[in-house]
Formats: structure tokens, sequence, C-alpha cells
């Protein structure tokens, strides 16, 4: 289900095809840098660059024997190329090429998650300064709290999409990262300025200091910024998922012609996708909890964290823009109830507007206590009873002494309650 809407580009990236192609760029521009330092000559490296090719095919046969991928692309890079392959690899390690490879890898799927977050705003955006006048009740608890409007809702994912994408852009940067040190990271057989050439070259920035690897604490950031951003979609579509309860029934994800719900009930419109997103985003948190725990290993190096990595990082990746374009198809698809809002919220009679009693008396002359304890008093005669909140309260001996009936009722006037929605949206910018 996941490959059917997953998009091409970003099955690309993960690909067999394209992880060789970048480990073969990552090896020509080594080439390159050599040749600069006088190390590689001018003729070998034209070679280099005219003939280097992989078959993947063979890569597979030959790393049947050699039990080594990297030694396997090499020689079949080396059937090609013929004598000047020599200098291909030169002074290299295995992960010079992985982890540079890498990092390209991540930055061009960070650039389309990104874009895809970007996108999946803007939609949320514009469904926001649609409802921004669309009145709800808020709840806490899943109880009936005060009056919002359903575009304050979508502002607040809006708001935090935001966060999630700077996140993002943080982990790209993180991870846009290369190294061309040797064996352990000291450059034993390699200039640094091979290193500073090849980054250059490929838009990476040289670490720092690295060993024989890339630091993990890298790629555990990249894996929590996606499990993060998936935990904000997952917020949405928890939402969207009450607030389809067939009791509350304010908003439907999309339903297209011809789907069906249930094997044995056809009235059923399921909450299907957002459901799937809310399950998803539980195993990009597990696959955090990989990166951090690849962090720590034995000395200068071990592979403990490369075979959780050739599953982690591109599983990751993929699952979050899925996810991205799944719930952006839902909010520019989503079906709103404004009716069924507006009756859900007089459903509760009158209790969402008791702060404002209670504020009313306080400024009367009230201690917070006693007015605390009248509106309580009150509230809980309409739980019981289902009257009206302003009928019960006009009807309390106390109060009649302290507030007149029309200070009352501005008090359950909604638009006075929602007066700063358009302040909320100016702040945002969703204007």
């Amino acid at each position: 289900m996941i490959e059917r809407y997953t998009r091409p580009e970003m099955g690309r990236i993960w690909s067999d095809q394209y992880r060789f192609e970048m480990w073969l760029k990552v090896e020509i521009a080594a080439c390159a840098a050599h040749n600069r330092l006088g190390v590689v000559p001018d003729d070998a490296l034209e070679e280099i660059k005219t003939k280097a090719a992989f078959e993947i095919p063979r890569i597979q046969e030959l790393e049947k024997t050699v039990d080594h991928e990297t030694i396997a692309f090499l020689t079949n890079v080396a059937e090609h190329v013929g004598p000047a392959a020599r200098y291909i690899h030169y002074g290299m390690t295995s992960s010079d090429k992985l982890d540079t490879a890498t990092a390209l890898q991540l930055v061009a799927a960070s650039d389309l998650l990104i874009s895809g977050m970007r996108e999946l705003r803007r939609s949320v955006g514009e469904l926001a300064k649609k409802h921004r006048r669309t009145v709800m009740t808020g709840r806490t608890h899943g109880v009936h709290a005060e009056p919002v409007t359903f575009g304050f809702k979508l502002a607040i994912w809006h708001e935090e999409l935001g966060r999630q994408i700077e996140r993002l852009e943080r982990a790209r940067e993180t991870v846009r990262v290369g190294k061309v040190s040797g064996a352990v990271g000291t450059y034993s057989h390699v200039d640094p300025r091979v290193e500073a050439i090849v980054c250059e070259e490929l838009g990476l920035k040289p670490a720092p200091v690295s060993n024989q690897i890339i630091q993990r604490d890298r790629h555990a950031e990249y894996l929590a910024a996606l499990a993060n951003a998936g935990a904000t979609l997952e917020k949405m579509a928890l939402e969207i998922r009450g607030l389809q309860r067939t009791e509350i029934r304010e908003v439907e994800e999309p339903f297209p012609a011809g789907q069906k719900g249930s094997s044995s009930m056809p009235h059923k419109k399921n909450p299907n996708l957002c459901e799937r997103i809310c399950g998803l985003a539980r195993l990009l948190r597990a696959y955090a909890v990989t990166g951090f725990e690849n962090v720590a290993l034995w000395h200068e190096r071990d592979i403990s964290h490369s075979s959780v990595e050739r599953v982690t990082l591109s599983d990751a990746s993929i699952l979050l823009d899925y996810m991205i374009h799944r719930m952006n198809w839902i909010i520019q698809n989503l079906v709103v109830y404004p009716e069924r809002m507006r009756k859900n919220l007089n459903a509760s009679n009158g209790l969402v507007f008791s702060q404002k009693v209670l504020l009313l008396l306080t400024r009367k002359g009230m201690s917070r206590e006693d007015a605390y304890r009248i509106v309580q008093a009150c509230a809980l005669r309409v739980w019981d009873t289902e009257r009206n909140l302003l009928d019960v309260l006009k009807e309390h001996a106390e109060l009649k002494s302290v507030v007149s009936e029309k200070e009352l009722e501005e008090c359950f006037d909604l638009e006075g309650t929602l007066k700063n929605i358009d302040l909320i949206f100016e702040r945002l910018g969703l204007v």
C-alpha cells in the first residue's frame, strides 16, 4: 500500500542504482582532487571519467565471493576502467565513500521532505483561513471547554508545521557532511586537501574531525527530526479521527466514490488513512531510537550501525514522504460540517461560557471562591437536567443582588468570546 503512494523521486534516492551512482560520483571526485594535487595523471583521470561504470548484477555476483560490497563495487568498476583503476579509492577507506555518498542521499531526501512539508503547510494555511470564523467547541480531556474556531485549530497545525520544517532544515545541514580521511580518520594516506576539494565539488562540508566514519549523532538527529515531523502528522490525523467519530462528526477524511469501509458493515466510513498515519508515526519513532543506539560504536568504528542504517535511513525517509503526501491529500479534500460544529457547541447548553460568568462575578466584588461555588453549582444542575446555563443562573438567589440579567446575557455572547481570533491570525501571517 505504501509503495502505491510513494513518490518515484524518493524511491529512486534509496534505490541500489542511485546509491552506486553516488558511490561512483564520490570516487571520481576523489580522483579529480588527487589529479589537482599531482597524484593522478591527466590521462588516467580522463580514462576514469570516460570509462567508469558498474552493473548491479555483476557487483552482486562478485560480492558472493568477496563478501564485501565496496570491494565488489571497486572490482566491477575496475573491469570497465582498466589499468587507470589503480588510482580509484587511493588512500581511502570504505566509509570515506559510503558516508559521503550517504550524505548526498540524505540531502536529496531532505530536500524532498522539506518541499512536501511546505506544500502541506500551505494547504493547512489555506484551510485555516477558510474556516477562521467557523465556530466549534474546544475540548479539553475530551469534554467541552470554551468556543474556538476550526480555523484556529488549523492555525496551530500551520505554526507547528513551520517548526517541523525548520527542524528538517537543521537536520539537513547536520548530515550535509562528507569525509575522505582514511582508515581511522588521521589522513595518514590521503592529503586533507582531497577531502576539502571533494566536499566542495559535491556540495558538502568536510567533517571537522572523524575517525573511520562520520559520527552517528548526525544521523540520529536526522531520524529524530523525521520522527518529530511524523508526530505532528499523527497529531493532525488523531484529531481528524476524533472529530470523525459518529457522536461528533464535525469533519471526515475523504471517502471517494467506490471506496468501501467494512467487509461486513456497508454503512461504515472509517478514517483509514488517518489511522494509517498514526500507526506509521510509531514506526518513525522506533527508527529514531535505533539512530540514537547507533551513536556509540567500538573504538574508531565497528559496523553494528551499518546493517541498521540500510533499513532505517531509507525506510524513515520514504515513510515520512508518504505520510506527508497522504496528509496533504486529506487536508485538501477534508469534509467539514460547520452546522454540526455549531450543533455540538450548543449541545452543552451554554456551559462553555461558565468562565465568563465567573470573571463577571469577581469583577462585581465577589470572592473567587464564592463565584466558583455558585457557577459550578449551576453548571452541575445543567449537566443533570440539560437546562440552559443562562436560565439556571438567572434563577439563582445570590446572583440577583450582584448582577443584572442583561449582564449575565452578555456573558453568553459568542462573538465576544472569539474577539481575538483575527489578532491571532494576523500574528501568524494567515491573512
